[in-house]
């Protein structure tokens, strides 16, 4: 399939900072220098289209701390990066550094309530989470700006003066375990358990991460106590020293440092490094290996590591870049290409995975046909005949020189994220790399390192590989010891035949010129074409400094979902076009251009995002091809497989997932589910995928948009492209619509097809109508509950690691939706649980004060007006809004002035009706599945007005 723009992933480096202060323009004189900085100055290496001002402040106690000052911002964010993880683990207590990220939250010296960070944060338009790593523990949140002080205020706590609290230990280590619970079935997990059996069991990352109860039961008599052993990591690991702080904000520098100062200025400096591993990584005489694991879901998959040294602190120069480069290459000639052809894999990539800062393994994933399942010594084979391949052919200096240029077309255009997403990413490029590298590293390249790429190409060798085969259809007695994965050894039986028709990649001829930048900022999208059968949207913008162009291009035929057998056919053709252009269009993903087709319940949708240098030939490519390329009967087999693939492994994916899923098959029209179109799938031809694509282009309603940096010109002159090529007949009245559902009057509960062993209810409460006010009225009742229900039913009552309660629309269709997944609690004892909370909010809600309520609205009015942080993101949400009946692009901001209006006295007028429109999903282990299509044909359609309900 066709990618999104290529992201250069950093490679993060150990290596030793600086102690600075730093401003991207000039160094701003500190008050607090003398006091509480050495003074360093260092100017990191940014993008000249970054307008942001940076400051990097090194405490006397040696927390480093990287300032954002981003004035456009709508929100600040902050991110802790703890160099300590899973890898820390004492062999008694696996799972611990996991376990004291989750009792951190839970109450500190100054604000003791367990749920005083989370409600601050909530009530103040934001967010927060954390993540524990083999060898990092990251914490982070955004909040509306006003609100940084008193977030930095909770926040810096953790790190002076958490409580530990004894009275939320038991309940801490049930959310610990019901997170182990909730991932056991996760197949990257079960992998890496059966991986971690083949390593070196000395190696510290080897271990279990996440934890469990009996790992973190309390140790016998007369030992230290679980809060004893949390407290004494926490004072053993947690040092200033290690700890690495971004913050991301529209306040100033000098303001941003203040706060920083005040706050963190006395974690305790106990004078530790960050931890390194000298163990090997893997032990070199047990190979080669041959490794067979039995996956859970219906799909095969080959894997390939090799050890090789850790090149993260060679980012400089990036000397396995292009080795995975030319390995992953899908256009023609390329590995995947040979592969596909012989009808042997659908998808593979390769690169660096698993690191430790001295060991690493390089690895090659490929996405195996059941006819690739019986021929795996074949692809070993092929495999190392590409690798030697590049061996002989050597790699030249030009092949460099071209991902250097993509590489710095890159940065120089980079678009920001959210500021939590930032805070996040640079907090852990600030514990790795210089900081003059902090922003550049994962895109420099100084020069090719020929001996440095040549030693790790020499360790990709058959006698240094451990090769790695999943199946549904292996069975051992040997069982992993976390994740219940059967797996086995295996000896090679027989030496592979090479595939033949290798060859490496030519130079890119989709490498942008022009990319010069247009003045000119629209405010939202206009008309540029309006005809019955085709209407085209532009949007110039200039906001985001890059040359690129978002195009959607929706097709509509009236028969798309019209049965299961059509959506199967429509789901085939954009899977054909995607399959069908990858090798041709590979090389223009990999110079910033993409194209992606995808499926609705409308027709289909072409999606381009690039450069718009160069666009225009991806447009009459992609639509050239749909309309002649031949569809090929393997090319047809392979997309059927992969769908079917996904159908089948339905029931396997995630249970928070497969319920929302029954709930939009319950309450939307039209919908099929994964049985229906599998089924359906079955009983289809090339044939038959060749006369839908007939009747499709020939009869044709299509809407377009372009955003971004392109005039009204040349997106005239794309529009008419695109017109002249499809030639549109039809009218939008042609075409059905998706419909909302009402949720009787009567509770239902609804199971969904699963084979997942938790339990979960999914409570939906709907609106009464599709109004913009009781959209508004639901959310800020969403906002004003999410708090309280995480609370009682996650912490307090220790239900599960999955409790939420959120606004969810279906279409324009409102609703509040209540989660909760647990590994040991039925779903009628969380239903029971449910009901009580919802009659204690009753009681509350009989007693909220307009003023108490009053947080809540303006939490949810800044989060609905925040900004767009990616041309991509703002592109998306205005082509939604073409969807709706009403096309309006304010809807965001209008949503936001209604949610200043609503009183107590709307929420209370609509909570009964809530309580009396509910529909639940639940399961439990082993429930037969419900006949949502018949529940779903007993509904009438929800009402669009308040007049009509």
């Amino acid at each position: 399939m066709l990618r999104p723009h290529k992201m250069f992933a950093p490679l993060f480096a150990r290596q030793a900072t600086a102690c600075i202060v730093v401003s991207i323009a000039w160094c701003v004189p500190s008050a607090f220098a003398e006091d509480t900085l050495i003074a360093d100055v260092t100017t990191p290496t940014v993008s000249p289209f970054d307008s942001r001002d940076y400051r990097v402040l090194t405490l006397e106690n040696g927390l480093q701390a990287l300032l954002v000052s981003d004035p456009d911002a709508d929100k600040a964010a902050a991110s802790m990066n703890v160099r300590v993880g899973s890898a820390q683990d004492p062999e008694d207590l696996q799972g611990l550094a996991h376990f004291l990220e989750h009792m951190l939250f839970l109450g500190t010296e100054p604000y003791p309530e367990s749920d005083a960070y989370q409600s601050y944060i909530s009530d103040n338009a934001g967010s927060h989470n954390a993540f524990t790593a083999q060898q990092d523990t990251n914490y982070f949140f955004d909040v509306e700006p006003s609100a940084l002080p008193g977030a930095l205020d909770r926040f810096s706590e953790f790190f002076l003066s958490p409580l530990f609290n004894a009275d939320h230990l038991e309940s801490e280590r049930n959310i610990v375990h019901s997170e182990y619970m909730a991932r056991i079935r996760d197949e990257s997990r079960r992998e890496n358990d059966v991986l971690n059996q083949l390593l070196n069991a000395d190696n510290p990352t080897t271990g279990f991460a996440v934890g469990s109860r009996d790992t973190l039961a309390n140790p016998p008599e007369g030992e230290a106590t679980l809060r004893e052993r949390v407290i004494d990591f926490y004072h053993r690991h947690y040092d200033a020293n290690v700890m690495n702080l971004a913050i991301v904000a529209p306040q100033s520098l000098d303001t941003l440092e203040e706060w920083v100062v005040e706050r963190f200025a006395d974690i305790p400096d106990n004078g530790l490094s960050v931890p390194t591993i000298d163990a090997p990584l893997v032990d070199a005489d047990t190979l080669p290996r041959y490794i067979e694991r039995q996956s859970l879901q219906d799909r095969r998959q080959l894997r390939f590591y090799f050890p090789i040294p850790d090149p993260t602190d060679e980012y400089r120069t990036k000397p396995t870049q292009l080795i995975s480069h030319l390995l992953g290459d899908e256009g023609d000639g390329s590995l995947l290409a040979v592969l596909r052809e012989a009808g042997l894999a659908d998808a593979l990539s390769a690169g660096i995975g698993r690191g430790d800062g001295k060991d690493a393994l390089f690895t090659i994933s490929i996405s195996l046909t059941p006819t690739g399942a019986e021929r795996l010594d074949d692809i070993e084979a092929t495999l190392f005949a590409a690798i030697e391949q590049i061996r002989e052919e050597g790699i030249d200096n030009w092949r460099y020189e071209e991902q250097k240029s993509l590489s710095e077309q890159a940065f120089r255009f980079q678009q920001h994220g959210a500021p939590q997403q930032e805070a996040t990413r640079l907090a852990m490029s600030l514990s790795r790399y210089p900081v003059e590298d902090v922003q550049y590293a994962p895109y420099r390249m100084d020069g090719m390192d020929s001996e440095r790429q040549q030693i790790y190409l020499d360790a990709l060798t058959p006698d240094n590989m451990l090769r790695f085969y999943s199946s549904p259809d292996i069975e051992s007695k040997t069982i992993s010891p976390w994740f219940n994965t059967q797996w086995r050894e295996q000896q090679p039986k027989q030496r592979g035949r090479a595939l033949s028709g290798l060859a490496l990649p030519e130079p890119n001829p989709f490498i942008a010129n022009d990319l010069t930048l247009l003045e000119g900022q629209d405010e939202q999208p206009s008309v540029l074409v309006d005809t019955p059968s085709f209407i085209a949207w532009h949007m110039q913008d200039a906001r985001f400094n890059t040359p690129s162009v978002e195009w959607r291009v929706s097709l509509q035929h009236p028969s798309a979902s019209y049965s299961a057998e059509e959506a199967v056919l429509n789901r085939l053709l954009a899977s054909w076009l995607n399959d069908s252009l990858n090798e041709s269009l590979y090389p223009a993903w990999l110079a910033g251009q993409s194209f992606s087709a995808y499926s609705h319940a409308r027709g289909i949708t072409l999606s381009f995002s690039g450069w718009r240098d160069g666009q225009t030939p991806l447009l009459e490519q992609a639509l050239e091809q749909l309309q002649t390329a031949h569809i090929s009967p393997s090319a047809f087999e392979r997309v059927r497989y992969q769908l079917q693939r996904e159908w089948r492994n339905a029931p396997q994916a995630s249970l928070y997932g497969q319920a929302s899923r029954a709930l939009g098959e319950a309450l939307l029209t039209p919908q099929w589910s994964s049985t229906e179109l599998f089924n359906a799938s079955q009983r289809l031809e090339r044939q038959h995928l060749e006369n839908f694509r007939k009747r499709f282009l020939n009869g044709l309603y299509v809407d377009a948009m372009a955003i971004g940096n392109l005039d009204a010109a040349l997106a005239s002159e794309q529009a008419s492209l695109i017109r002249d090529a499809l030639t549109p007949r039809l009218t939008r009245e042609d075409i059905g619509e998706l419909t909302p559902l009402a949720v009787n009057d009567q509770a239902s509960v609804l199971h969904p097809h699963s084979n997942r062993e938790e339990s979960l209810v999914m409570r939906y409460l709907q609106g009464r109508n599709q109004t913009a006010k009781e959209q508004a009225t639901i959310s800020v009742l969403a906002q004003w509950l999410d708090t309280p229900f995480y609370q009682q039913l996650r912490t307090e009552e220790q239900l599960g690691y999955i409790v939420n309660a959120g606004y969810l629309p279906l279409l324009d269709a409102p609703g509040l939706v209540l989660v909760v997944q647990s590994p040991d609690v039925d779903s009628s004892t969380i239903a029971e649980r449910m009901d009580a909370f919802m009659g204690m909010a009753s009681e509350r809600l009989n007693q909220l004060t307009d003023e108490a309520l009053g947080p809540h609205r303006q939490a949810l009015h800044d989060r609905l007006r925040q900004r767009d942080t990616s041309l991509s993101g703002m592109a998306n949400r205005f082509w939604q809004a073409t969807a709706l009946e009403q096309v309006r692009f304010d809807r965001r901001e209008q949503l936001a002035a209604l949610a200043l209006e609503v009183s107590v006295e709307d929420i209370q007028a609509l909570w009964p009706s809530l309580l009396s429109r509910q529909l639940d999903i639940r399961f439990n282990p082993g429930d037969a599945p419900s006949d949502i299509a018949a529940y779903r044909e007993a509904l009438a359609p929800l009402p669009k007005t308040a007049d009509n309900g």
